[in-house]
């Protein structure tokens, strides 16, 4: 069943992980081996998580990948859904 408004998978990172853990953005860009500059969009839900960073993470801190992938899909599945109106799209009708 589909999450009303699933929160950024960033979000998760942050709150569940970096917080108990006191983690600063740069000491987590360390450990996962990625500029700063990308953990802190992650973090801030400006990017996303990409299949190698779901497997970063989940060395790091726990996880499978499949969970953090899963949680960007529905989390960009769910913000798409909320502008499909606006998208130009015909119905395909056979000739």
């Amino acid at each position: 069943m589909p999450m009303h408004d699933p929160p950024h998978p960033g979000e998760h990172l942050r709150e569940d992980w970096f917080k108990p853990l006191d983690l600063t953005v740069t000491r987590a860009a360390a450990i996962l081996g990625v500029a700063r500059k990308t953990v802190d969009a992650i973090v801030n839900g400006r990017a996303g998580i990409s299949p190698e960073m779901a497997i970063r993470i989940s060395k790091a801190f726990g996880g499978t990948p499949d969970v953090w992938l899963r949680m960007q899909m529905d989390y960009d599945l769910w913000q798409a859904q909320q502008r499909a109106e606006t998208l130009d799209v015909k119905r395909y009708e056979p000739a």
